[in-house]
């Protein structure tokens, strides 16, 4: 196997920041085929309901689906599945759960209140989301880790219903999948995919119950009906290819970085790494090393083209210049792999999660740390936040006006509303003057 090349840019070339654009450009632009195939999948199921997606499940997943009823597992068959896991993977996805669930613990909004002078209370009331949906791919892409990382933040919410779609190719399913299923307390699962999947948690059939809002992944059908039925539902993100972007001061060994890079890079093609350092030398090392490693990986393939399409090894003077960079890529998985990581975070505005110092590979974000590991690509860090248990809880504005407050507040909205021309909620607000 040859060597690959990688892409290399010095932060201090003139044309730098043109080239960074260039590096992060992605182009993923809307298929208007697929969108207008998607919109009738959607229009389809609105009108047909199960009939619909047992049609679709039949002819995409080569199923031979004859009732609505034979499209939902039963609890039992989760409980099979978590119950005949080897004692390895079980104690693994426990493990996970237990560290996921205890993040989420404490990501929980409290109600609050206050009181004003004139006896008027204002706050702040925090409701869970009544049923949610929940989108797990099947076939070869089967994650149980992002069944426990969408599920558990949803039931420490207090989401009343959790809704799991899965599709089983040819009839197929990921025991690992289902266990988590249990693990997790997911309440119904049905096993279709794709864009009838998404529709029909969006507006409902005669079977699958319609839900407030449909988080996790999917490929480019799923991702676009996630983005036509929003505005029906609420919806987690569309998320674009993995990314993680490693800032190293030379002193961390290579072939840990090398394997840090080969860990998104094998998520697929299109997927990103970047590393950044000061250290020129420790560049081309790490260079050495993802040829030395490369022939060891079973997704070699896959590592190459992204490695050699979309990664990048960047030379910086200093960490101040890194973490500039940093906040301008805005990264899901950033790796702070220097010797003072709390130092060069509080430089850091945009990130999805930010791993510290040079034992904790991003990897362990994605099964088991804790933290969830659905976060923000493309960029949308600049204003997004990871996955949490903020996004399956409401919060509703409370007003409790005193007769004495009603008599104040109504004065100043009587001439609001008369400065707008809407005499009526000044006259409402006036009635309450005393």
């Amino acid at each position: 196997m040859s060597d690959l090349t990688i892409q290399k840019l010095n932060a201090s070339a003139p044309d730098f920041n043109q080239q960074l654009h260039d590096l992060l450009a992605w182009n993923e632009t809307d298929d208007l085929d697929i969108h207008k195939r998607v919109l009738d999948i959607i229009a389809d199921v609105r009108k047909r309901g199960d009939a619909a997606v047992i049609d679709y499940t039949n002819r995409f997943d080569n199923r031979e689906v004859i009732n609505a009823g034979e499209l939902e597992m039963s609890k039992d068959t989760l409980k099979i599945a978590w119950e005949n896991l080897p004692a390895d993977q079980a104690q693994a996805l426990q493990t996970a759960a237990d560290r996921v669930r205890a993040y989420a613990e404490h990501q929980k909004i409290q109600p609050w209140q206050y009181t004003e002078a004139d006896g008027t209370v204002l706050g702040q009331k925090i409701t869970p989301l009544d049923r949610v949906g929940l989108y797990v791919p099947g076939g070869k892409a089967a994650y149980p880790s992002s069944v426990l990382m969408n599920a558990i933040p949803a039931k420490v919410a207090g989401v009343g219903e959790l809704i799991m779609v899965v599709p089983t190719p040819n009839g197929d399913s990921n025991e690992l999948v289902l266990a988590a299923a249990y693990l997790a307390g997911v309440d119904r699962v049905f096993s279709i995919g794709g864009a009838q999947a998404v529709a029909a948690l969006a507006y409902g059939t005669q079977s699958i119950p319609a839900v407030a809002k449909i988080v996790g992944p999917g490929n480019i059908y799923v991702a676009t009906a996630k983005k036509l039925v929003f505005g029906q539902v609420g919806i987690d993100m569309i998320a674009g290819p993995s990314e993680i972007l490693i800032i190293c001061d030379g002193k961390t060994n290579p072939d840990w970085i090398a394997m840090d890079l080969f860990s998104q890079a094998e998520h697929d093609e299109n997927a990103q790494s970047i590393l950044i350092s000061d250290d020129a030398e420790f560049l081309t090392t790490v260079e050495a090393s993802i040829n030395k490693l490369l022939p060891t990986m079973e997704r070699a393939e896959i590592i190459t083209k992204s490695l050699t399409t979309r990664g990048a090894l960047i030379k910086v003077a200093n960490l101040n210049q890194a973490a500039d960079v940093a906040n301008i890529i805005a990264p899901e998985h950033l790796e702070l792999s220097v010797e003072n990581p709390e130092i060069l975070c509080e430089q850091i505005r945009h990130a999805g999660a930010i791993f510290m110092g040079r034992y904790t590979a991003e990897a362990v974000g994605d099964y088991c740390a804790g933290p969830n590991h659905v976060l923000p690509t493309s960029s949308t860090a600049r204003f997004s936040s990871p996955l949490g248990v903020y996004d399956f809880q409401k919060r509703t504005s409370l007003i409790n006006c005193s007769e004495q407050g009603a008599s104040e507040l109504g004065k100043t909205a009587s001439v609001l509303a008369r400065g707008e021309f809407l005499t009526a909620h000044a006259r409402s607000a006036e009635y309450r003057i005393k």
